[in-house]
C-alpha cells in the first residue's frame, strides 16, 4: 500500500518520473514511454471499476492506437469487505478486496 501511495501522490504531482530507475538506461532512454504505462496501470487502478478502461482499450494503449484517460482521479485505494471462505470442510472469515471481478 506504501507504494500504491507513493504512486498516487507522484502522478497527481505529474512527477512519474521520479519514481522511474535512474541507474537504467533503457529505463531512461524509453522514460516517455515508461511513464505512459505508469498512466495506463494507475488508470488500471481506478478504484470506479466503471473508470477503469476494458481490456480491449488496454491493448489499444499499448500499441499507441488510444490515449490514456485525461481526467484520471487517481483514486486507487481499495475498498476492503470481509467475506466468508470455506477451507477444508469449515468457514472461516477472510479480508479481501471489493473490487468486482
Amino acid at each position: 500500500m506504501h507504494l500504491l501511495g507513493l504512486f498516487k501522490r507522484k502522478a497527481k504531482e505529474e512527477q512519474l518520473l521520479d519514481i522511474v530507475d535512474k541507474y537504467n538506461d533503457d529505463m531512461q532512454t524509453h522514460r516517455v514511454e515508461v511513464v505512459e504505462m505508469m498512466d495506463a496501470a494507475m488508470w488500471c487502478l481506478e478504484s470506479d471499476f466503471f473508470k477503469r478502461p476494458s481490456m480491449s482499450v488496454v491493448v489499444k494503449v499499448l500499441e499507441g492506437f488510444v490515449d490514456v484517460e485525461n481526467n484520471l482521479e487517481y483514486n486507487i485505494t481499495t475498498p476492503v469487505v470481509r467475506r466468508a471462505i470455506t477451507a477444508t470442510g469449515h468457514q472461516e472469515d477472510a479480508i479481501g478486496d471489493a473490487t468486482p471481478r
